[in-house]
């Protein structure tokens, strides 16, 4: 069966991504209705959305999970991923990403760009995903367009090309002018549809300048638009709505349009962007995967061998579900499928289309399609699904390393197997758990991305019918680093017990990375000459390096941040192999961080703290008692938004303080920032 390139062309996945509060999930829920998809407007207050359908989501009124719906507009069928927006759930984020073709960005038309804008934006960034914004909350007081996208120019760096203009400010926000095609769009109090008329007389000034900037913009960006504004001094829609949708596949531009989505407004024509510029699965590089070590790509096409990617486990009432984004190739009900990570083959009971927490039954999905699968038990997240006669490996999503940990324990010590099962669903679910057993104190250890992340994960257990859970004291994750190195440092592992012996000598230089250059982590490589080491016993070394990195001299955490250089070695004919190598690698490098400059880093973050102008001294005060170091602050309207970066360990609490200190007219947001030296009497040598 070949892929019908017109019905592929009418397909657009894609996500939704924002702060917190930006107002994201009103959105989608304004889509769903738009579309006829819903027949009633969900409210977040009203904890009534389709998308947040989670007993926790509602309760909090912020998104946790993120959820896939699929409805039509224009003749498009478009697949759609509510995200979350608090930064403890951004792992979410980046697995979605990961099999997105395009997004929406939502902005807050007063706050304009916020820290988890920029955190998603990165994200966004990384995975090349191409993005249109919609400035929302127009309708809120102090809601400025031009300030919003400056923000946006300012801090994510995009060019932005604004398609539209506002009628009426604030509370008075009744349409857009496009400036596109030159109309307005108002949406009169009560009504479903936008009433599209001429350009209000007192705007058609203000909207032909707004429109000569588009053009100009555009031109300066786009070779053919370019070449006929030249020629005419002006772009045709035609011309200019191409040029528009090019600059948006290559990420050169960045379309903006506006609205209010709680009050129903410019959601119409946020739909119609959707469709003219966002791509369809066919304007997408074609998947690449590996297949017996070599490169290999899948087109989008139905003909070819199916390959999908695991972007999401979930449980549900009928099951286990793996969610899937479908690269290329039929999957139908009753298929064998293989995952060549493990190489287990399973059968694909039933093809769901997912509704948020229903779904509807198909026969089968094809390249571009997003389902979920029911069936196949051992999936996991980031695990590729491919015809079991033409594997291929797909680059699984990066799962974040956890910044918080706490102690975990059953209440009773007859729950204990329980909460062992417990935990390993969450796992399942959401990779960005983790869950270990401490060596030295026993204990259960579950690590995330936050307090709240760990909050959630607790109370799902609970609520799902488990044991009740003990909680320790949140801990962060703390790191060594290397600040002063060492060169030519001697190791020779030398192990004779009576049968084969093992040698291994090795020379090693140590040095910290550079963080300006960008690199970080732990990079090795190889400056031995003349074969003095062969290169299989190389890669030993360097597996060993890597086992040695995860206990620091200092007290025992992970070592980040260090460049490691094998310079010369020497082999034993009989007695030298992999294991005698790793091993000098291994115990080599941790007698070498012994000799080396190391100092204890710790996680920070980028905290904003938005509070009323007389509290901004108590405020200040107590960021700075929390070692926290100011890096800006701005007014507006009577509230004052703070910037700072805090070590992590300082926030835990931080949110009752800050109530206690503004009468509970305070509030913050954080997004992660990396790690920092963390206070020592001198650095250890």
């Amino acid at each position: 069966m070949r892929t019908d390139p017109t019905t592929l062309a009418a397909v657009r996945n894609l996500g939704i991504l924002a702060h917190v509060d930006a107002g994201k999930t009103t959105v989608t829920e304004r889509i769903l209705y738009a579309t006829g998809t819903t027949h009633k407007r969900g409210e977040v207050h009203d904890g009534t959305t389709v998308t947040d359908f989670d007993p926790q989501e509602r309760d909090r009124g912020i998104t946790i999970f993120a959820a896939a719906v699929s409805c039509a507009w224009d003749g498009h069928r478009i697949n759609l991923i509510d995200t979350p927006g608090h930064v403890d759930f951004a792992d979410e984020v980046e697995r979605s990403l990961r099999v997105l073709d395009g997004a929406i960005a939502v902005f807050d038309a007063v706050a304009g760009v916020e820290p988890q804008s920029e955190s998603v934006w990165r994200q966004a960034d990384r995975h090349g995903v191409p993005r249109i914004a919609f400035v929302n909350k127009l309708d809120r007081a102090g809601a400025d367009l031009d300030r919003a996208v400056d923000s946006i120019r300012e801090r994510l760096h995009p060019s932005p090309l604004v398609v539209q203009l506002p009628i009426g400010a604030e509370d008075a926000f009744a349409g857009v002018v496009d400036l596109v095609r030159m109309r307005s769009l108002t949406w009169p109090d009560g009504a479903d549809t936008a009433a599209e008329g001429p350009v209000p007389e007192a705007l058609r000034e203000e909207a032909a300048r707004r429109r000569r900037v588009l053009e100009e913009a555009v031109a300066a960006l786009h070779p053919a638009a370019l070449e006929e504004f030249c020629d005419r001094e002006t772009l045709s829609t035609g011309t200019l709505d191409a040029a528009l949708r090019d600059l948006t596949h290559s990420g050169d531009g960045l379309v903006v349009l506006c609205g209010s989505a709680y009050r129903d407004r410019g959601i119409e024509p946020l739909l119609d962007a959707v469709v003219a510029y966002l791509p369809s699965p066919l304007d997408v590089p074609d998947v690449r995967g590996v297949h017996e070590g070599a490169e290999e790509r899948r087109a989008t096409d139905a003909e070819a061998p199916f390959a999908g990617l695991v972007f999401k486990v979930s449980a549900h009432t009928t099951g286990r579900l793996a969610h899937v984004r479908v690269y290329s190739g039929t999957i139908e009900k009753g298929d064998t499928v293989r995952d060549p990570g493990t190489g287990r083959t399973e059968r694909v009971a039933r093809i769901l289309r997912v509704m948020a927490d229903r779904h509807v039954r198909l026969d089968r999905a094809v390249a571009g399609d997003i389902v979920a699968l029911a069936g196949v038990k051992s999936a996991r997240a980031g695990s590729t699904l491919c015809d079991p006669g033409a594997p291929l490996l797909l680059e699984p999503p990066v799962a974040a390393e956890p910044v918080v940990s706490v102690a975990v324990e059953a209440r009773r010590a007859t729950d204990t197997g329980r909460l062992a099962s417990a935990l390993a669903r969450l796992a399942e679910e959401d990779p960005s758990l983790v869950v270990r057993t401490d060596t030295e104190t026993g204990q259960t250890v579950l690590s995330g991305m936050g307090e709240l992340h760990l909050e959630v994960a607790v109370e799902k257990i609970r609520r799902a019918g488990g044991p009740e859970v003990g909680v320790g004291r949140p801990r962060v994750a703390y790191r060594e680093t290397v600040v002063g190195g060492v060169g030519g440092f001697v190791f020779r592992h030398v192990k004779q017990d009576g049968g084969a012996g093992q040698f291994a000598h090795v020379v090693l230089d140590v040095e910290p990375l550079d963080p300006e250059a960008g690199v970080t982590g732990f990079v090795f490589r190889s400056a031995v000459v003349g074969g003095r080491v062969p290169q299989e016993y190389v890669r030993a070394v360097e597996a060993g390096c890597r086992d040695a990195l995860a206990e620091g001299p200092l007290d025992g955490h992970p070592v980040t941040g260090l460049r490691v250089t094998l310079t010369d070695g020497a082999t034993h004919v009989k007695d030298s192999s992999d294991t005698a190598f790793r091993t000098a690698g291994r115990l080599g490098l941790r007698e070498a961080l012994r000799v080396c400059e190391m100092v204890l880093l710790e996680p920070v973050a980028e905290v904003t703290v938005t509070v009323p102008a007389d509290a901004v001294g108590a405020v200040l005060g107590d960021l700075a008692a929390r070692r926290g170091r100011v890096s800006g602050s701005e007014t507006r309207g009577g509230t004052t938004a703070v910037t700072a970066t805090v070590p992590l360990v300082e926030l835990f609490g931080y949110a009752t303080r800050l109530r206690g200190r503004t009468q509970g007219r305070g509030t913050f947001t954080t997004c992660p920032a990396g790690h920092a030296p963390a206070p020592r009497q001198a650095p250890v040598r």
